[in-house]
């Protein structure tokens, strides 16, 4: 896992797309970027193939590519490499990220119901009308994300950083929000309904506990812009 090999064009920073051998198995090959790769419909085909024919996915780089209409339900991802992808119409159930990077992704009508997934970094990423209903999102990291009309409802947000992100027309209702950062946050019509704000930390100052605010407050602070 986290095995990055840099593209084979020199001075290129990006990171090489996976390969695969004749039998369609993961190798540990040099490659190309999607940008300089020779024949980047089949590795897209290669990898998309290796999706769908895997329930258990280990260190696959997939970074650049866009993923539409594809179910990835039940799948597990340990240790692989979405930076820069776009996932559209996207929706899938139990999908398991473990130690995942998906920094500066694109997700647009996607829902990933009672997902779990941990140690995963989105950072960057922009979610619009995206679920992650019932999910277990622990200890990720949500770090200047945007999120539009999107839902973290019922979801276990356990020790996960929202720092400097932005969340507009967002739902995180009934939600474990224990150690959860929010500084530096920016959030328009946000709803903790139910959930345990003042476990979470909204400011260096403290938590909303410390600053004498009302977890059950449905707007707490939701009006921040």
């Amino acid at each position: 896992m986290f095995t990055e090999n840099p593209c084979l064009v020199r001075h290129c920073r990006n990171v090489a797309l996976s390969t695969f051998d004749a039998d369609g198995n993961l190798t540990e090959e040099k490659n190309y970027c999607l940008d300089h790769i020779p024949d980047p419909g089949k590795i897209k085909q290669d990898i998309y193939n290796y999706i769908k024919s895997h329930q258990k996915i280990v260190g696959l780089c997939a970074s650049g590519l866009i993923f539409q209409d594809i179910d990835f339900s039940n799948k597990e991802f340990y240790g692989c490499n979405f930076h820069h992808c776009t996932f559209m119409n996207i929706h899938s159930q139990e999908v398991l990220m473990h130690m995942c990077i998906l920094d500066f992704a694109v997700f647009n009508d996607c829902s990933f119901i009672k997902s779990k997934s941990m140690f995963t970094s989105f950072a960057g990423s922009t979610f619009s009308h995206t679920l992650f209903t019932s999910s277990d999102l622990i200890q990720n990291n949500f770090n200047g994300i945007q999120a539009f009309q999107s839902s973290f409802d019922d979801s276990d947000l356990f020790n996960s950083r929202f720092i400097k992100a932005t969340l507009i027309d967002t739902s995180m209702q009934n939600c474990n929000l224990k150690h959860t950062l929010y500084y530096e946050s920016k959030r328009s019509n946000v709803s903790f309904k139910m959930s345990n704000t003042r476990e979470a930390l909204f400011t260096l100052k403290g938590s909303a506990l410390a600053l004498g605010k009302n977890e059950s407050d449905d707007n707490f602070e939701g009006d921040q812009q």
